[in-house]
C-alpha cells in the first residue's frame, strides 16, 4: 500500500435509497472530477438499527473509485447531495491493483500516475 496519500487509491462504499439519487450523486462526483468511476449495484437489502428501531430497507450500493487524497472533498459533497441524515460512507484502502487501472483513476481525478 502506498505510504503517500497522494499516490493511494481507494474505494468508498455508500448506500442510497433510489436509482435517481444514485445517478445524481454519481454524475455530480464525476463532473467535479472527484471520482473516476461509480458502480451502482441494485438489490441491496439493508437491515440495521437506527434511533432504537430495527430497519429493513431496499437500497442501492455505490462503489466509488477515487484517490485517497480526495476523500475529504468527496465526503463533503456526498453529504450535501445525500437525502439521509446519516449516510454510509466507508473508505476502503486499495493495497494493490492493475497499474493501468490505477493510472486511469489518477488521470480521471486530475493527477497523472
Amino acid at each position: 500500500m502506498p505510504d503517500d496519500v497522494e499516490r493511494a487509491a481507494c474505494v468508498v462504499l455508500c448506500t442510497v435509497p433510489s436509482e435517481e439519487v444514485a445517478v445524481n450523486i454519481a454524475h455530480q462526483l464525476l463532473e467535479e472530477r472527484l471520482v473516476a468511476c461509480v458502480n451502482i449495484l441494485p438489490g441491496v437489502r439493508s437491515l440495521y438499527r437506527y434511533q432504537g428501531k430495527l430497519e429493513d430497507e431496499r437500497e442501492l450500493l455505490l462503489l466509488i473509485k477515487t484517490r485517497r487524497a480526495l476523500y475529504p472533498q468527496l465526503e463533503a459533497r456526498v453529504k450535501a447531495l445525500h437525502p439521509y441524515e446519516v449516510c454510509e460512507l466507508l473508505l476502503l484502502e486499495v493495497g494493490a491493483g492493475a497499474e493501468a487501472y490505477l493510472g486511469w483513476i489518477f488521470a480521471e481525478t486530475g493527477q497523472a500516475s
